[in-house]
């Protein structure tokens, strides 16, 4: 075991990858749990003043729903919270929006998401999963891997150590008696780290690869035949650094055009820039493989609560804020448009960059169009969290 004084010496230079993991209440009378330090302020509602809610078709949000209950209450530290509600189910029939609107309004309370400055309005951005072509074999075209986790990336709950840490993790490697920070892209990229035989799969774009990091999960056609799904498995601990942010900075790029596409066509008009430009961002993602549920009632990516993620149904939450599970009514706009986006969701995903009580990151699907609605998404949104009406929420 590592010597606790290697840990306190390296807490804070290796902060990036403290992580926090998501809580809800057991106790009796359950209440939601939430860092002091994301807090948000929730004020109840009354259901009709969620805007467009009697229009929402809430069947198409049903098995996101309940496939979600599945994972919630089979967890001890969840279970207590939504065990009456998930129960309720069964004497729903999916298919009636009515039926599934008196289910949403009897069992549940709404409490409009405020930041603790009173701010109502934040930010919505978007993610999708992406199709990739690639091998199981490294060739002069299938040449970027995809890689599973080194087997020296360190990860350590520091809570065990230091209780004001509790839901900290702390990632790194050791060198020597030291613990220290793992290598950042650049090292990665160059081959520092002994990667070999840690190759899931070979793609034949860097730019894709590389946004397939920040998607989390994605599918690789293969040459020989099928299709392989990935997803995220751990991460290097380095701090996400944008890349459009770099872009913009050096006016490569307009405020107003830094969109996905945008930046993958700056780098097939620039290879020769392109590894310096992506290395700007030290953080770094690991994939596993995946095998779909086939008896699955969605197909989507597992999200981070362990579920597959409903097109169009799901959202990337900061836990620290939002109950990882909880429905959440969002409002805001289509892409580049005023055309109103108003329609229940799941908080079943998180996201690195995704922080605060008003944040979002909408999960559009599968495939070309929906990367294209993702690339260009950045709105300004409203959230509504609704919980079990037992259910206490944080005190602000």
């Amino acid at each position: 075991m590592l010597l606790p004084r290697c840990l306190a010496v390296v807490a804070a230079a290796v902060c990036v990858a403290c992580t926090t993991l998501p809580q809800t209440g057991t106790k009796p009378s359950p209440s939601v749990a939430v860092a002091d330090a994301a807090r948000p302020v929730l004020r109840p509602v009354a259901f009709a003043e969620l805007p467009g809610w009697g229009e929402d078709t809430l069947a198409d949000a049903w098995p996101a729903f309940t496939t979600g209950c599945t994972a919630l209450v089979s967890q001890e530290t969840t279970a207590a919270v939504w065990r009456e509600p998930c129960a309720a189910t069964t004497a729903i029939d999916p298919r009636e929006t009515a039926a599934v609107r008196t289910f949403f309004e009897r069992h549940f309370t709404a409490y409009r998401a405020l930041t603790q400055d009173g701010e109502d309005a934040g930010l919505v951005t978007g993610y999708y999963e992406p199709l990739l072509n690639g091998s199981r074999i490294r060739s002069d075209r299938y040449r970027y891997p995809l890689y599973a986790p080194p087997d020296d990336l360190l990860t350590v709950d520091l809570a065990e150590l230091y209780p004001e840490l509790k839901d900290k993790r702390l990632r790194g490697r050791v060198e020597g008696k030291r613990v220290v920070p793992y290598w950042p892209r650049k090292d990665i990229e160059a081959g520092t780290p002994p990667l070999t035989g840690k190759e899931l799969v070979f793609v034949d774009d860097a730019v894709e690869a590389f946004f397939l990091q920040i998607q989390g999960s994605g599918r690789v056609r293969l040459v020989e035949g099928g299709v392989m799904r990935v997803g995220y498995a751990d991460q290097n601990g380095q701090p996400f650094r944008s890349v459009a942010r770099v872009l913009i900075e050096r006016g490569d790029l307009p405020p107003d055009g830094a969109s996905m596409q945008a930046i993958k066509e700056w780098g097939r008009q620039h290879p020769e820039a392109l590894p310096e430009l992506l290395d700007q961002n030290p953080s770094y993602v690991f994939f596993r493989e995946v095998t779909p549920d086939p008896a699955a009632t969605v197909d989507g990516p597992l999200g981070t609560l362990g579920v597959p993620l409903a097109a169009g149904r799901a959202i990337a939450v900061d836990p620290r804020s939002i109950p990882l599970g909880a429905p959440v009514y969002l409002s805001t706009t289509y892409p580049l448009s005023s055309r109103p986006l108003e329609r229940l969701v799941m908080a079943q995903d998180t996201g690195g960059a995704i922080r605060g009580p008003v944040r979002a990151d909408f999960f559009w699907g599968f495939g070309p169009e929906a990367g294209s609605l993702a690339g260009r998404m950045r709105q300004s949104g409203r959230m509504w969290v609704l919980l079990p009406k037992d259910v206490k929420p944080p005190v602000p």
